[in-house]
């Protein structure tokens, strides 16, 4: 009985390449827009074929989801022991993030993005904001279980009012307050009478 010859493997993956790949994205997305760049005009710009980009992303959508990704920081999940301390981190946590010049344009793109392609906007919800909910919903549970907030809150409703005050917050900055006091005296009103 003779073994078949096992086929060698592909050629690895170069990080390098993917790195390139989401620079590019990246940089086209600032340059022309969601709508007016190309995946032949990202591989140019990566310096690599088409085929690369398409053996890692079915579509364009997914590569400037995953680029946009890629500036942004893992899914934080603070664990102070009362829910007033973990949205104080959650806060501060944020703004590390969105404040930064990077973190700005880095929301303009997702904005700008989402709201002129509705595929580029599914995507990002289904691989990046549908996580961050649910990673959000285990500080609130154990809010819950600390009998700190009403057993019936929805998080969900939670998460996402308290993305659209940061964002808010983000696009038209308070003047009497720094943006970390005003986000957190608009969250507290989340939690009023809960």
């Amino acid at each position: 009985m003779t073994i078949p010859d096992k086929k060698p493997p592909g050629r690895p993956r170069s990080v390098q390449s993917h790195q390139a790949m989401l620079q590019a994205a990246l940089d086209l997305l600032a340059e022309v827009g969601f709508d007016a760049m190309s995946m032949d005009a990202i591989a140019t710009r990566a310096g690599v074929g088409k085929t690369t980009i398409y053996r890692r992303y079915a579509s364009k959508e997914e590569l400037v989801a995953d680029a946009i990704e890629n500036v942004r920081e893992d899914i934080f999940i603070p664990d102070t022991g009362n829910l007033q301390s973990d949205i104080d981190a959650i806060i501060q946590n944020a703004a590390q993030i969105t404040l930064s010049p990077l973190g700005r344009q880095t929301v303009a793109m997702i904005i700008s993005s989402a709201s002129s392609n509705a595929q580029f906007a599914q995507i990002y919800w289904t691989k990046y904001l549908q996580p961050r909910r649910k990673t959000f919903a285990v500080v609130l549970d154990r809010a819950k279980e600390r009998n700190e907030v009403s057993a019936d809150l929805d998080s969900d409703l939670v998460f996402d009012a308290m993305s659209g005050i940061m964002l808010y917050a983000s696009i038209f900055q308070p003047t009497s307050e720094s943006w970390i006091a005003h986000v957190r005296r608009a969250l507290n009103l989340l939690f009023t009478n809960t």
